[in-house]
């Protein structure tokens, strides 16, 4: 079977196996490995599925699919567990990292004295999802843990919350309505000084607003997700101190990738037998 990607992440499998054939040909293929860039569809004149590398799909065009009878997958729930776990491991990873980012230095022989004890900051978790929940019980071993879901509680409740986070994390899917959720006026409730954690989504985030207010010296962020691959956006001035990033590799682990490799093998043979 004919596989077009537009994703490396299982080049380790896919460029050796004896199943499927990859090819750059969008019209000859019939079927898309996606990671999490979009595509367009009417280039893919012969797809028969798409297999998205991932629990999101807001890079895939679900509508025009499932008009064109065309099948969808995700990884298994299996894999997935492996996706929400190490997500969230890297989530406080990325907490721990901004918190002591300033911690002086051994040449010139520097201590820096911490204001606060690490008990006594507030986290706000925003979703509480698969890996917003492991976030928040975690965490909570170490600060001071709040939570916001849109399901729980009203837009009010977060701009009240916001107020007073040392450490925002986002931790909810990107959807059509939720493009820039965290604009100008939702960044402006963040309290001065806090950081801003996404291993969601970067479409999230007004990467624009994100930029002043760090300029102005009101905030810092780490992110897992960016608006481009490999990013050279604005935010790459204020990198590594108070706009860290990484390329995309929360969830990234070999298990993880092994068996996405096996749920797209399954997808494949499910659909030779249709």
């Amino acid at each position: 079977m004919n596989v077009w990607k537009n994703t490396e992440i299982l080049d380790e499998f896919l460029l050796q196996s004896s199943e499927l054939n990859v090819t750059n040909d969008k019209s000859s293929c019939s079927v898309a490995v996606l990671g999490s860039k979009a595509i367009n569809l009417d280039e893919f004149s012969n797809l028969k599925g798409i297999f998205r590398v991932g629990v999101g799909v807001d890079n895939v065009p679900v509508e025009k699919a499932e008009k064109r009878n065309i099948k969808i997958q995700t990884t298994s729930l299996e894999t997935n567990e492996y996706i929400f776990e190490e997500t969230a491991d890297f989530t406080c990873y990325l907490i721990f990292r901004m918190l002591y980012s300033n911690s002086g230095s051994v040449d010139p022989w520097d201590v820096v004295i911490r204001p606060s004890p690490l008990s006594s900051k507030r986290l706000l978790i925003v979703g509480l999802g698969n890996i917003g929940k492991r976030v928040k019980t975690k965490m909570s071993n170490f600060m001071n843990v709040e939570s916001f879901d849109v399901l729980n509680n009203s837009i009010s409740d977060l701009d009240k919350k916001l107020l007073k986070a040392d450490y925002v994390s986002l931790n909810f899917p990107l959807t059509k309505k939720n493009v820039n959720f965290f604009n100008r006026a939702r960044l402006s409730k963040m309290k001065t000084g806090s950081v801003l954690i996404n291993t969601a989504r970067a479409g999230i985030v007004c990467e624009d607003s994100l930029y002043e207010e760090i300029k102005n010296g009101r905030l810092s962020a780490a992110f897992d997700v960016l608006w481009q691959k490999p990013y050279n956006g604005k935010l790459k001035e204020f990198y590594p101190d108070r706009f860290f990033m990484t390329p995309h590799v929360a969830s990234k682990t070999k298990i993880y990738i092994k068996n996405s490799y096996e749920d797209l093998i399954n997808f494949t043979q499910k659909l030779n037998n249709d």
